[in-house]
């Protein structure tokens, strides 16, 4: 049911549907919402196929793989290698060490696949995200409720010890799904 209605969104033009927010309005909110899933923190572990995480963006230089040569395989954990737990626990307490391995209230993993954001451009990630069939099957709403609810989403904007983190918050981010929602995604 969500491919059909997202089918029909996209099938129908912007300027005939009632979205309550302007095409301009819904361009500015994914400018916002492309800046921040571009920001070497998210990207590091939403990779494509390679399975390799990156250290990009934390002083190491562009294209930096993951220390330890870790390859999280296509079980998304490190399941066939080394599991991600091995380094990085399941814990809500702060992360208060620098370069110690971060850890969340969640069991550490990479982003599916399909949603790899690395080396990708704006208008593509756009497309995978308003897709429901490339963003893990979520509407806008479910978008913007991950957002706001995600251990990895919280973590990502407070990730302690020094850390470098997009500006902004969960609840920023979930605000400008919505808006790009309800301008219909636009991408470009």
């Amino acid at each position: 049911m969500r491919g059909l209605v997202a089918a029909l969104l996209l099938a129908t033009p912007l300027a005939a549907q009632d979205t309550g927010a302007s095409r301009d309005e819904g361009l500015a909110a994914w400018n916002r919402i492309f800046e921040k899933v571009s920001h070497p923190r998210c990207t590091n572990c939403h990779v494509g196929d390679s399975n390799v995480p990156m250290w990009n963006g934390l002083g190491y230089g562009p294209d930096t793989v993951h220390g330890m040569g870790v390859m999280a395989d296509e079980t998304r954990i490190g399941a066939l290698s080394m599991p991600c737990r091995t380094c990085h626990i399941t814990s809500d307490r702060p992360n208060t060490v620098p370069h110690a391995p971060p850890h969340i209230d969640d069991a550490w993993r990479l982003a599916p696949v399909q949603l790899q954001w690395l080396g990708r451009t704006s208008a593509e990630v756009c497309a995978q995200m308003r897709d429901p069939e490339t963003n893990d099957g979520n509407d806008f709403a479910e978008l913007a409720a991950h957002l706001r609810d995600s251990a990895f989403v919280a973590w990502g904007y407070d990730p302690g010890a020094g850390r470098s983190a997009p500006g902004g918050t969960p609840e920023d981010i979930a605000r400008d799904v919505e808006i790009w929602g309800a301008a219909g995604g636009p991408c470009e």
